[in-house]
């Protein structure tokens, strides 16, 4: 299988080099060339609960002989042997790396915080360790990793990637925009590989610039850049399987519908793909918090930036242009690449485009959108029934405020553990969640991280003085 571009104007390249490089050349994402689609049989055996081997077979799906048979099986058993058991008393799915938990006849929360930094990033970021580390031994290379984050995206990659000798990572993060268990899991691993850096900007700034990194052609080449944010086609791949897995499981007599809590498109993008190869889906629900693009563009039709984003209760959700959406519209459009390459011209030139009736009316058949504001956030997050972090609020909220009510099982994504947020867990419950035993001494950790201004020469420059891909 061959990986090509959103935007037409790069060559294809294989999956592993995909991985490696996260953003086309020519600014767009990458995406297979064709869909593979599963088996009845692996459907069954995904409903029985074993996330390292349906891993396996999806990342074989799109590496094809690549990456070997005993390859894979060391990578996902690297990847996911550390994830922790459930011991409370909830009855959930036997799945242990994201399990399922019943709030309800029909009604589901699926648990993707048990990583060690609390968030449902680290169920792909966990792979994308041993992958780089496969990838780059073979080829004997080193990379530059960058990636913006919000809050969550940062602090897995800090885990995945912390200590590993060919690669240097540099995490960009909006000052004061995250919370201090967030920012905590990005400055406090003490890893001589880990570059933390403030940015004096919101999150789209971050994201900005990181983009600004990958354009910049001769910059990208002699550091050998790479990224991790949710546009790198390994996190879309591992995170279509645990969609696999939970409709496999609930689906019972019609298809299961997943409510995902969604800034970036990432994650809402990953159970498309899933549903796409074969898993028994019916409708996804984008949740956003007040930054609302995704959530107007379905609803009116146009893709629009508003003039500023919001600071919420959601941080990891806090932004105004969603990266992946442009992966769904290169599918709405029928692949053309040349019409998805002028409609994100004029997005650039004028900060928005209409989504072409056709293509809406694609969209429309898959998804569904509701935003929802801080104070129903804080009311949802009051339910004594299931301890949600804002995001996962958020999700469980929207629900209700969908025009049509959604038909069969219904599975919530529950993306962060509630004590990465315990300022606003307090305001909401009047308790402050503690942080699981293995991070109790987060607070004492020491933090290291530089303050820069939201400039990508200024970025540059720290990475030429401190990446040793660099040349």
């Amino acid at each position: 299988m061959r990986y090509i571009s959103t935007r037409g104007e790069a060559p294809p390249v294989s999956f592993l080099d995909a991985v490696l490089a996260g953003l086309a050349p020519d600014g767009g994402l990458y995406v297979p060339d064709g869909w593979p689609e599963v088996s009845e049989n692996f459907l069954f055996r995904a409903s029985l609960g074993h996330h390292g081997g349906a891993a396996m077979r999806i990342l074989d799906c799109f590496a094809g002989e690549e990456i070997g048979h005993m390859d894979l099986a060391a990578i996902a058993n690297e990847a996911y042997i550390g994830f922790p058991q459930r011991e409370d008393w909830r009855p959930h799915w036997p799945e242990t790396v994201t399990p399922l938990v019943q709030v309800g006849i029909g009604d589901w929360v699926l648990e993707l915080f048990h990583g060690p930094s609390l968030s449902f990033k680290d169920v792909a970021m966990q792979l994308i360790g041993p992958l780089y580390d496969l990838a780059l031994t073979q080829r004997g290379q080193r990379l530059t990793v960058v990636c913006a984050t919000s809050g969550d995206t940062g602090g897995a990659a800090v885990e995945a990637l912390k200590g590993r000798e060919r690669a240097d990572l540099f995490v960009l993060t909006p000052k004061g925009r995250v919370s201090d268990v967030q920012r905590r899991f990005m400055t406090t691993s003490g890893a001589a590989n880990v570059h933390a850096i403030e940015v004096e900007g919101d999150f789209d700034a971050c994201q900005a610039i990181v983009k600004s990194l990958f354009s910049d052609r001769d910059f990208a080449a002699r550091a050998h850049l790479s990224g991790v944010n949710s546009i790198n086609w390994a996190r879309i791949a591992a995170q279509s399987v645990y969609y696999f897995m939970a409709a496999s499981a609930t689906c019972g007599p019609g298809p299961a519908n997943f409510v995902v809590p969604t800034g970036n498109f990432g994650d809402a993008y990953s159970g498309w793909v899933a549903k796409r190869m074969g898993a028994p889906i019916g409708r996804i629900v984008l949740a956003t918090n007040s930054n609302d693009i995704l959530t107007r563009a379905l609803k009116t039709g146009r893709y629009e930036r508003a003039a500023q984003s919001h600071a919420t209760l959601s941080p990891a959700m806090d932004i105004q242009v969603a990266s992946n959406f442009e992966r769904i519209l290169y599918e709405a459009l029928g692949r053309d690449a040349g019409h998805v390459r002028a409609l994100y011209a004029q997005f650039a030139q004028s900060g928005g485009f209409d989504i072409p009736a056709d293509a809406l009316e694609l969209l429309r058949s898959s998804f569904d959108a509701a935003s929802v504001d801080d104070a129903e956030t804080l009311r949802t997050m009051a339910w004594p029934i299931y301890p949600a972090c804002p995001h996962t609020a958020v999700a469980l909220w929207a629900r209700t405020k969908l025009e049509t009510p959604l038909d069969g099982p219904v599975v919530t994504l529950a993306t962060a553990h509630p004590a990465k947020f315990p300022d606003a867990v307090e305001k909401a419950t009047g308790a402050r969640p503690p942080l699981p035993l293995q991070h109790a001494d987060l607070f004492q950790r020491e933090e290291k991280f530089d303050t820069l201004a939201a400039d990508a020469e200024a970025v540059k420059a720290l990475i030429r003085e401190r990446s040793r891909a660099w040349q």
